[in-house]
């Protein structure tokens, strides 16, 4: 977007330095293109199964044998695991067609709910202060946007929630790491699903994504522009990922400081545009008849931020590509399921809240 306040987020500096150049700059080390949904199968390549870290780390046996075991395992046993899979994509698209009928469902809904307020709007009923649709399954006013964005984002929570529970069964028993590339390939490409998907969604509503309305109350108090800081979660995930080669540790610590880096910048944006915004609002003229360029630049203003939840998302989405190029295959699995569960705490504890005993007034 070439307007004034997208300059907040693709020029602001410090020290002289760009993170935000520096971490578009990833990207190119995996040579991936744009689509989100796609990303994951290129990041599992670059993974180092049998790189030197993992032998530093955890005495493993080198490349050669590492692939004669891969080679020598019972042809029965890959097959029951690829008939598993079978299985498992069988089900999941069965999920996926109960999803879209649900879709459907509610778009109709949504059409009727469409009607109500043109119908209220002519008989002069509708004063902006929404529609009552509790009798269509909604509360309050409705974006049709935001509303498919709660049903995806139910589904992928539970489909999140299957896979934590194979990573950990997975990594509680022994298994092959050409297995458990499959299953790090299938956890990276939910994360990448979701970016996409809360992309779709802050175009429909980019304060509804911003300000993390779609997830739990304990989740929102972490809450940066959208989600979760990535150099806060790097914090949560290292101690998961020990024992780590000296050369990880010092590769983790720069992603942690870049990233560091990139949010500073991009909350700097932020900061920026909330006293521009300020400034245009206060003059008093959105009102005025004569205030046109005003509104225009206002209006502006409030688009910039849906670039600014994309490229927090982008900052996210290539965090997870450096951390999964920098570890092992058995790091990675265990990142992930680190990473799943700390989500899942935080929803319980969420819901802990909610129910707490409450002294009578």
């Amino acid at each position: 977007m070439n307007t004034p306040s997208a300059q907040f987020v693709t020029s602001r500096r410090i020290g002289g330095y760009d993170p935000i150049h520096q971490i578009n700059m990833w990207g190119e080390n995996f040579k991936s293109n744009s689509n989100l949904n796609t990303s994951a199968s290129l990041i599992v390549e670059d993974m180092k199964l049998d790189d030197q870290s993992e032998d530093a780390s955890h005495g493993s046996v080198g490349p050669s044998n590492h692939y004669d075991q891969e080679a020598t395992k019972p042809v029965d046993k890959v097959k029951r695991r690829l008939a598993q899979n079978r299985e498992a994509a069988r089900k999941s698209r069965l999920r996926k067609k109960a999803y879209v009928q649900q879709l459907e469902t509610s778009r109709l809904k949504l059409m009727q709910l469409e009607q109500e307020l043109e119908r209220a709007r002519q008989q002069g009923l509708y004063i902006g202060g929404g529609l009552d649709t509790s009798h269509l399954g909604f509360s309050g006013t409705v974006n049709s946007g935001v509303a498919a964005f709660e049903m995806e984002y139910g589904h992928w929570v539970e489909e999140q929630t299957s896979h934590i529970c194979e990573l950990r069964n997975a990594l509680s028993t022994p298994i092959g790491d050409l297995e458990l590339r499959m299953l790090v390939e299938s956890g990276m490409n939910q994360y990448f699903e979701l970016f996409s998907m809360k992309a779709a969604a802050a175009k429909a509503d980019v304060f509804y994504v911003m300000y993390g309305l779609w997830k739990t109350s304990a989740e929102r108090f972490f809450m940066w522009i959208g989600g979760s800081r990535p150099s806060e979660l790097l914090k949560v995930l290292k101690p998961h990922l020990l024992p780590m080669a000296e050369q990880q540790v010092l590769e983790v610590c720069n992603l942690q400081q870049s990233c560091q880096q990139a949010e500073e910048a991009l909350s700097q944006g932020i900061d920026k545009l909330q006293q521009t915004l300020a400034e245009t609002v206060g003059a008093g003229q959105l009102i005025d008849g004569s205030g046109m360029p005003h509104i225009r630049i206002a209006l502006e203003n409030l688009e910039a931020l849906v670039t600014f939840v994309d490229q927090a998302d982008h900052i996210r989405l290539e965090t997870l590509r450096q951390m999964f190029r920098i570890l092992t295959v058995r790091q990675a699995a265990r990142g992930l399921l680190a990473l799943g569960e700390y989500f899942e705490r935080l929803r319980a504890l969420s819901s802990l809240w909610a129910t707490r005993p409450r002294e009578p007034a």
